[in-house]
């Protein structure tokens, strides 16, 4: 684990955005990981965890302390039969949609709408990722994780991880490092069933049916891609966190606040969607209520940071943006949005140096 020259985080990260770290360490095993935590709170530093860095949006100024990459490599099979399914664990460093194509190829269902998603797997618990209907909550056993307050390795299972929409217990606080994930998957050729509509129309069959899983994985990594949400060097609209913000979820009565003011900027016939969410309130699209408050595909304030010119709810980096245009971009949006209707977005990646 030796230390590198200086590195920018704008290199580690898919924004591609960021300052140098102060110090950079490269954990390429479970024990180095660990080892590199512990020096680094033993000696009272910032610590800074990176992996995929798909979902990091780090300051122009870069970070005080320590950067700790985490490069573990690991999938190993514990048990596989029909009744318990596929229990396999996955080191944290693992790219996320490697293990999604490896699943495929194996016959483990579960997983398989979450293809094409950039990122290392060990932060898939973090903020419960999720895409096309289907969620990493719903096939996670347990994740081991090293507690930073008790200064032991912890194994926490799927209800003591508090799986919410985008969130967990890991996010928003740095007592964990996430070591590995249990995954367990269903033994099947087929998905799990279908439960997004866009891809139920592009595969032909209704809502709820089952397909093979090579059919379901390469259709989702198509809708991705239509939206730029596949990593492409050449593409900038992929050069993003994928979603920026999540979709908002609030009360019954604030949805209606908010759907009259709709009606009153753009029309009665303007319904913003609506979906259940847990407590009686209502979830809504965030790309719709951007949209619908003036900021279209590709709107820019600087012409270095833009919406994607594919889908409203990725900021991008057209190439030479600093960390304040994607922020100052974000901002402007989010405060559009509130102005119009009355509802604040929430970032969904992490801002390192910075508030929106």
């Amino acid at each position: 684990m030796p230390q590198t020259d200086p590195v920018r985080l704008a290199d580690l990260t898919t924004m591609r955005v960021g300052g140098p770290a102060q110090r950079y360490l490269e954990a390429s095993t479970t024990d180095e990981l660990v080892d590199a935590v512990r020096e680094v709170d033993d000696a009272d530093e910032p610590l800074l965890i990176v992996a995929g860095g798909s979902n990091l949006v780090v300051a122009d100024e870069g970070v005080a302390g320590t950067v700790v990459r985490v490069a573990t490599r690991g999938i190993t099979v514990e048990s596989a039969d029909h009744c318990g399914g596929a229990m396999v664990r996955v080191a944290a460093g693992e790219s996320w949609d490697g293990l999604v194509e490896r699943a495929v190829a194996e016959g483990w269902s579960g997983i398989e709408a979450l293809a094409g998603i950039p990122g290392a797997t060990g932060s898939t618990p973090i903020q419960n990722v999720g895409a096309y209907g289907q969620e990493v909550a719903q096939t996670i056993a347990s994740v081991r994780a090293w507690d930073r307050h008790e200064q032991a390795v912890r194994t926490l299972t799927n209800a003591e991880c508090a799986f919410t929409y985008r969130h967990s217990r890991f996010k928003g606080s740095d007592r964990y490092v996430v070591l590995d994930v249990l995954f367990q998957l269903v033994l099947a050729d087929l998905s799990a069933p279908v439960a997004y509509a866009d891809l139920a129309r592009q595969l032909g069959v209704e809502l709820g049916d089952r397909v093979p899983l090579a059919d379901a994985r390469a259709a989702v990594i198509e809708q991705r891609r239509r939206r730029g949400m596949v990593l492409d060097p050449d593409d900038h609209d992929t050069w993003s966190c994928g979603s920026f913000f999540t979709n908002p979820i609030v009360s019954a009565p604030d949805f209606e606040r908010m759907r009259e003011a709709v009606h009153a900027r753009c029309g009665a016939d303007a319904e913003p969607p609506r979906f259940d969410a847990p407590d009686g309130q209502a979830k809504t699209s965030a790309a719709w209520l951007i949209d619908r408050a003036g900021f279209g595909k590709g709107f820019t304030t600087t012409g270095r940071a833009a919406l994607s010119s594919k889908h409203t709810l990725a900021v991008t980096n057209r190439g030479g943006a600093s960390a304040a245009d994607v922020i100052d971009l974000a901002r402007t949006v989010r405060d559009g949005v509130r102005d119009a209707f009355g509802v604040t977005l929430v970032n969904e990646p992490v801002l390192v140096g910075m508030t929106l």
